[in-house]
């Protein structure tokens, strides 16, 4: 017979997300309209699924999106320290051309990245316009290693950009939802509470009919709660994975 375990509690957002896709996949394999009870069940894992999976990647989304930020502003900073080197350098030519350049960068100045994303955005941009402009092409030039800055400048900005547009269709998505933690909570009591005591009930039934579900999401709760055990850095007593 087969022995079903709940799911250990301080499993993570995304492992659970991976672990309800799993047994949503094993459920839509065969027909279950004719138990009202256990497609009951599912109608309230389906839903709830599809919930956190939005806000995980909500979440990823403005985890990239706040990481592309922290690049462009090292490129900000790269600048301005160099042009700043630049300003002290003995050579009067590349002196000269450090002003020149400085005399357009303190126009906006290295504390663009204390700015709101969409206003630093806008400066950066603007930022850019200038230092393609003509009359500023020699003085860079006369810059070693400048250049290949505005460059790299000019690629986290529209690295960030892009971040910053799938940021927001997440966000549409997701919508009025709830947040992933609470999500996770009500996935993990569904999956606990419903479905495995359910299943626990009728394999004993019918063995034939519920063997083979039972026996595939007792194996994928299995393999996650066996991630979960080797990750924690105190054990927790037998009977947590399996009340």
């Amino acid at each position: 017979m087969v022995t079903v375990n709940k799911l250990i509690s301080n499993i993570r957002t995304t492992e659970i997300d991976s672990v309800s896709g799993n047994i949503i996949a094993e459920y839509n394999k065969s027909d279950w309209s004719g138990d009202a009870h256990l497609t009951g069940i599912f109608d309230l894992l389906k839903p709830a699924s599809e919930s956190l999976t939005k806000a995980i990647n909500r979440i990823k989304a403005e985890s990239d999106l706040e990481e592309k930020d922290e690049q462009r502003d090292s490129k900000v900073r790269a600048v301005h320290y160099l042009i700043m080197g630049y300003l002290h350098h003995p050579d009067e030519t590349i002196n000269s051309a450090a002003q020149t350049v400085d005399a357009v960068f303190e126009h906006y100045g290295v504390d663009i990245v204390s700015e709101s994303y969409s206003t630093e955005s806008s400066l950066i941009e603007s930022l850019l316009i200038e230092f393609a402009k003509e009359d500023l092409q020699t003085a860079i030039a006369a810059l070693p290693g400048l250049s290949d800055l505005i460059d790299g400048l000019s690629a986290a900005q529209t690295a960030f950009g892009e971040a910053q547009l799938l940021f927001e269709e997440e966000k549409a998505k997701e919508g009025t939802e709830e947040n992933a933690t609470k999500i996770k909570k009500e996935v993990t009591t569904i999956i606990n509470d419903k479905l495995v005591v359910y299943l626990r009930a009728m394999v004993q039934v019918d063995e034939t009919k519920y063997g083979e579900l039972t026996g595939t999401v007792a194996q994928i709760i299995d393999d996650m709660n066996v991630i979960v055990k080797k990750r924690r850095k105190t054990s927790e007593p037998s009977v947590a994975a399996t009340e």
